[in-house]
């Protein structure tokens, strides 16, 4: 008999396994890498002020858009790349490595836990590769869009100037008198607060009309701008200094404010309720039927996408900041119409300067290149020396009260040092027009400033006494550079000296009031010289270059001697036993009277 075959079964049945299959492997990968992504995303959009230049930069630069743009693709590619799809080929000659694309099975954990067998290191590394190649075409995409950046900005600020023939009449009521540094010196000095302190200062408009210097009165220190609100803000006179008045309105918090933590900021409430605009401009500080108010400018950016894309920057309205923690963002239109706001300046000052910056492009890229140029009409921003402590745009008061940001703008050179041009902005509007001086060159404010000086050779400049913030003014349709003359510890102004850009003239004037005649024209070479009708002067001119005496006061405040400083002249305390005190330039003096003088008390008038 023949063996019989077993019976045949069937095939083979393989027991059931509780292994999830390729399918259900990549959906779990792929849903706890959602799930971290949303996690990160989410993080990101609740403080996304912090981010805002990253983001920003991203959809507004071309080269943003490549390095923050690409880079962020790459990297959530490549998060999403399974961990074991790359692997490692081992190092090979001079130690390079080989990414190889594998096909087991994802490991949804792997690259968070560490038990990716060094996958996650070889993302990092490919990553660095793609940045770094975006970096580096970014560089050349940066330089030629900044290129044609610059001459489009250049071509639609002339295409929207207008030349004007003569120069505008300026506010002779609103005159910059105190400079910045003695603001903040002076200011400093005249207010007490033990958990706040004065913040960056800006130029402002008060409700009697006036300018003036505008400070936030922020927390100040690490616990204080963690609990603490800004309170209010200063506002100093910069138009008088002989009595000159400080407004505090210190009684009224703000919800968001200056030097507050995160969130409590009003920059941060600012980019989170607009993210989409760019906040370069510090705050105006000012004050509307006695509340006090916030206006921070906004600039945009449009793109361009011919002859090469690049982008521009534009107004974009401003944010008004209430106490009460509101803001309101206002388009252009509405911060014009805006009674709260009637009088401020509304267009950032950082746009004009970029404007202002680019018309060295505005007759072609090539015309401004440094070997092939010609350089035909290129203009550039006037030079301003050490010690000028401003720069452009200066912001000054025209008739009618209105702001106005004027740049003075020089031949294209070295050594040129002359006016060209002188534009002017509207601060309200940032329509511009400008003055052209043909073939007649004008004196620019670092000549000026120099000229300042030698008008008095007596004086002991840099040690004693330095001429500070050169402003321009017009009087009657002339540019005047309006210098002040302030102590070393910028604590005062002592007098105010004007320099006719055309002529190189200059003129010193002592109080306010001249001040003020001098812009309304009432005063000129010749009443300087002596022929003033001031009561106040000497008959015989024997004062003419006295700048401040020492006032000699007895124990009950009577006034017995008064003793004059002239220009050239510098003034010491010394004991009565000093040498100075019984012979000055070889010339014996009383020792009896001058001990008695050192027994009284000195004050400087």
């Amino acid at each position: 008999m023949g063996t019989q075959p077993p019976p045949d079964d069937g095939p083979e049945r393989t027991p059931p396994t509780d292994t999830p299959g390729p399918d259900r492997a990549i959906l779990a990968y792929l849903g706890v890498r959602t799930l971290v992504l949303v996690v990160v995303v989410a993080f990101g959009y609740v403080t996304r002020p912090i981010w805002h230049g990253l983001v920003y930069s991203a959809i507004y630069s071309p080269t943003g858009l490549l390095v923050v743009g690409g880079g962020s693709l790459a990297a959530v590619v490549l998060w999403y790349l399974p961990p074991d799809r790359l692997r490692s080929a081992g190092s090979g000659v001079g130690g390079s490595s080989d990414l190889d694309v594998v096909s087991d099975g994802p490991d949804s954990l792997g690259e968070l836990v560490g038990t990716d067998n060094g996958t996650a290191a070889a993302k990092f590394r490919l990553l660095a590769v793609i940045v770094g190649l975006l970096i580096a075409v970014s560089l050349l995409v940066g330089g030629i869009s900044g290129t044609f950046e610059q001459r489009t900005l250049a071509q639609e600020t002339m295409a929207d100037a207008t030349e004007v023939e003569a120069f505008p009449e300026a506010n002779p009521e609103n005159p910059r008198v105190v400079p910045r540094r003695v603001s903040e010196v002076t200011t400093r000095g005249e207010v007490s607060y033990r958990q706040h302190r004065l913040g960056t200062s800006d130029i402002a408009r008060r409700e009697d009309g006036s300018l003036a210097w505008s400070y936030p009165i922020e927390p100040d220190g690490f616990r204080n701008t963690l609990l603490e609100n800004q309170r209010g803000v200063l506002l100093a006179d910069m138009t008088r200094i002989d009595e000159r008045r400080t407004e505090t309105f210190d009684d009224t918090d703000f919800t968001y404010g200056e030097g507050m933590f995160l969130h409590r900021s009003a920059d941060w409430q600012l980019k989170k309720t607009d993210y989409l605009a760019r906040y370069n401009d510090d705050a105006v500080e000012f004050t509307h039927d006695g509340t006090p108010y916030m206006y921070y400018p906004k600039t945009g950016h449009e793109w361009r996408l011919v002859p090469f894309p690049h982008t521009v920057p534009v107004w974009d309205g401003g944010a008004l900041v209430f106490p009460d923690g509101e803001i309101r963002h206002l388009a252009p239109e509405e911060a014009q119409s805006s009674e709260i706001l009637d009088g401020q300046r509304l267009y950032p000052v950082s746009l004009t300067r970029a404007e202002m910056g680019s018309l060295g492009y505005r007759n072609g890229i090539v015309n401004q290149l440094p070997v092939v140029g010609a350089h035909r009409g290129e203009v550039e921003l006037a030079t301003l020396p050490d010690g000028a402590d401003n720069r452009q745009p200066f912001i000054i008061d025209l008739a009618g009260e209105r702001l106005s940001y004027v740049t003075a703008m020089e031949p294209y050179g070295a050594d040129s040092r002359g006016l060209d041009e002188v534009w002017f902005a509207d601060a309200e509007t940032g329509e511009y027009t400008f003055f052209g001086t043909d073939r007649e060159t004008l004196t620019g404010p670092e000549r000026a400033m120099g000229i300042a000086r030698s008008e008095d050779s007596q004086t002991n400049w840099g040690r004693n006494f330095v001429v500070t913030e050169p402003v321009p003014t017009i009087v009657d349709e002339d540019l005047w550079w309006h210098i002040k003359v302030s102590p070393v510890d910028f604590t005062d102004v002592t007098r105010n000296v004007f320099v006719n850009a055309d002529s190189g003239a200059a003129i010193a004037v002592e109080t306010d009031n001249e001040t003020r005649a001098f812009i309304r024209g009432d005063i000129n070479e010749s009443t300087t010289d002596g022929d003033r009708d001031d009561e106040g002067a000497p008959d015989d001119g024997t004062d003419s270059d006295i700048i401040y005496y020492i006032v000699v006061t007895n124990q009950t405040g009577e006034v017995v001697e008064r003793i004059p400083v002239r220009s050239g002249q510098d003034t010491s305390i010394v004991p009565p036993d000093d040498d100075r005190v019984t012979v000055v330039n070889g010339t014996a003096t009383a020792t009896n009277d001058s001990a008695t003088t050192t027994n009284e008390s000195t004050t400087a008038a």
